[in-house]
């Protein structure tokens, strides 16, 4: 995404089902569970941004004695610098004790995060500010054993004064702003309630049946209880992704099958998914079961977990992104009317490389083709040399720009930003005929279109080409999120701008004050959740018409050369990535309430000139 946006946060969750011994004696290491939490946050680290955190959880403490570990950074490499320390407290350790790796025991009574339990979490907030005291997990203690709670999570909810004022709590200014605060009051209120029922053995699911149904929001969360109990919990659209890993040794859960499979050496299907509204529910004794903890909706999983978010190395998102880039060939053709003799194909960034193999495949399915049909239509007549040429017809491809790292930094602090940004991309000379080729450039979606119009475009241009044509392997994103991805802000879409461009234009502004008024309205009566009314600024035009407005917006001025831009086709989306339906940021048709609330309040924001997120 050449636009970046910032990536959603990562789960890590392990649980030993052995004694430490036994890993020592297997596995050669005692410390098997830390390494593998490590590799596991890792294979995740492209979810966040602002910070990591881990919790271990002690089992069969003495009284008395500590049993729940919390860990958090928030410096440059956030990951590294929690095992760096964590290391530390093992070499001051063996200084002393230099054969103490021998002896598991004595390693997990003098290092605190030798736990059985083990809770990773990889930050990008979307709520709160960006610094240590808002990194997973969050804790709470009590003298109760059954009533502390460590929580981390993938989410975002919506509703966190309802939450507040349904357990009765007035929130201090940092729960205000933390909606896992919000989220940890609930549970943690429900839990104290078990606790006192049944001490000693709260029923872990019971305690989720009452909390999660009050959450508005697509969430992943993990939580560990005092007592030994631990859980992962999806949303009942199964938004945000969750799937578990199990063998006689280890619980494994994460936000990435490929992670688990990566760090564990398994195959793709002894990872599975924990479906929507289900629980992973991990007793002391280390036994496992999975429960429905609330009736689960249509589906309706993050499609831009496939198009961008996870890691390609997942062998079914691979796929799927070849079939986004695939799915585009066709209408590509057309564009450049089949002329693919004086066609460059190309990609920026490098995450729209397996869309790039994609459309490279639907463009070698056509030319394979061509070749048959005209090779036959020589008859007898066939010229060695000419066959030859015929056969050795490949589509052009070309690394065209390469994203130069080295400026980043750099650039924004310079007062002569626009300048450089344009150089945020280099490109490689001499692959381009001036005035003869056309380039196309696939992006893996495009949000804002400011590192298009600003740097990339720019940079293409200076190769010459004939037509600059920007394909899209995700639709026009024309929708806020309000579930994990910081893209609340209405106009930060190119996709809308184009759009008020072009009611401002065709005289049909009233559309924008109704809509407007429609908001205040609803808002003014509570019911600002009930329907999405920003969908009707829409409605007036075609996919192809913003399109062409977007392409205008993202070509430079005194810009001589063509400019077009080609977008995914919802239908397309869903045939390449069947399994995750979840198109709001496309449609606006949001599988929560809150959804068309925040939706209907960035508008509303974006109006009034207020520059905040819609929640």
């Amino acid at each position: 995404m050449s636009d970046e946006i910032k990536h959603e946060c990562g789960l890590a969750y392990i649980r030993l089902r052995k004694p430490f011994s036994y890993y020592l004696q297997k596995r050669g290491s005692v410390t098997y569970g830390l390494n593998k939490l490590y590799l596991l946050m890792e294979k995740q680290h492209n979810r966040g941004q602002d910070g990591a955190g881990l919790a271990t959880l002690k089992l069969n403490i003495e009284p008395g004695n500590p049993f729940l570990y919390r860990l958090r950074s928030n410096a440059q490499q956030p990951i590294a610098d929690l095992f760096y320390k964590i290391g530390l407290e093992i070499q001051e350790l063996e200084k002393f004790q230099p054969d103490i790796a021998k002896h598991p025991g004595l390693m997990k009574g003098h290092l605190p995060f030798m736990g059985e339990i083990l809770l990773g979490h990889l930050r990008y907030g979307t709520q709160g500010k960006n610094n240590l005291e808002f990194c997973h997990p969050f804790i709470k203690r009590n003298i109760v054993p059954g009533k502390n709670l460590a929580l981390a999570g993938n989410f975002n909810l919506v509703n966190t004064d309802e939450l507040f004022e349904h357990i009765q709590l007035a929130p201090g200014q940092f729960e205000k702003q933390s909606d896992l605060a919000a989220m940890m009051e609930v549970i943690h209120h429900y839990l104290s309630e078990e606790e006192n029922i049944h001490p000693n053995n709260p029923a872990i699911g019971d305690v989720l049946r009452k909390a999660v149904p009050l959450f508005d929001g697509g969430f992943t969360v993990g939580g560990l209880v005092g007592n030994g109990h631990s859980f992962i919990i999806r949303d009942a659209n199964g938004i945000r992704p969750a799937y578990y890993y199990v063998d006689d040794e280890v619980i494994v859960a994460a936000s990435e099958r490929a992670a688990i499979r990566t760090t564990f050496n398994v195959g793709e299907n002894e990872v599975l998914e924990l479906m929507p509204g289900q629980a992973l529910l991990v007793d002391d004794a280390g036994k496992y079961k999975i429960e429905q903890i609330i009736e689960p909706k249509q589906r309706r999983a993050c499609s831009f977990e496939r198009i961008y978010f996870s890691r390609g190395s997942d062998e079914k998102i691979y796929r799927e992104r070849i079939a986004l880039g695939n799915r585009l060939s066709k209408v590509v053709l057309e564009r450049i009317d089949n002329d693919l003799k004086n066609t460059i194909f190309s990609y920026i960034p490098n995450t729209a490389e397996v869309a790039f193999y994609g459309l490279v495949k639907g463009m070698e399915e056509y030319l394979n083709k061509i070749k048959v049909e005209r090779i036959l239509s020589w008859g007898n007549e066939v010229d060695p040399e000419k066959l030859e040429a015929m056969i050795n017809r490949k589509i052009r491809q070309e690394k065209i720009a390469i994203k130069d790292v080295k400026l980043r930094t750099f650039i924004t602090e310079d007062i002569n930003r626009n300048e450089m940004v344009q150089h945020v991309y280099d490109i490689t000379y001499g692959t381009v005929r001036k005035n003869e080729d056309t380039l196309v450039i696939i992006d893996d979606s495009i949000v804002r279109g400011t590192t298009l119009k600003e740097s990339i475009i720019r940079m293409l241009s200076r190769l010459g080409p004939k037509k600059i044509i920007i394909v899209s392997s995700a639709p026009q994103i024309r929708y806020p999120d309000c579930y994990g991805i910081d893209m609340s802000k209405m106009g930060d879409f190119i996709a809308f701008r184009a759009v008020m461009a072009l009611l401002k234009e065709r005289g049909m502004s009233n559309i924008i004050d109704q809509t407007y008024q429609k908001i205040i309205e609803l808002e003014t009566t509570q019911q600002l959740h009930t329907e999405n009314v920003v969908r009707q600024l829409y409605k007036p035009f075609t996919t192809e018409e913003i399109s062409e407005k977007i392409a205008q917006l993202i070509t430079p001025e005194n810009l001589n050369i063509p400019v077009e831009v080609i977008y995914q086709t919802i239908e397309d989306l869903h045939l390449s990535c069947p399994t995750n339906t979840g198109d709001w940021y496309f449609t606006g048709n949001y599988p929560t309430p809150g959804g068309n609330k925040v939706c209907n309040k960035a508008f509303k924001n974006f109006m009034e000139g207020k520059n905040v997120r819609g929640y």
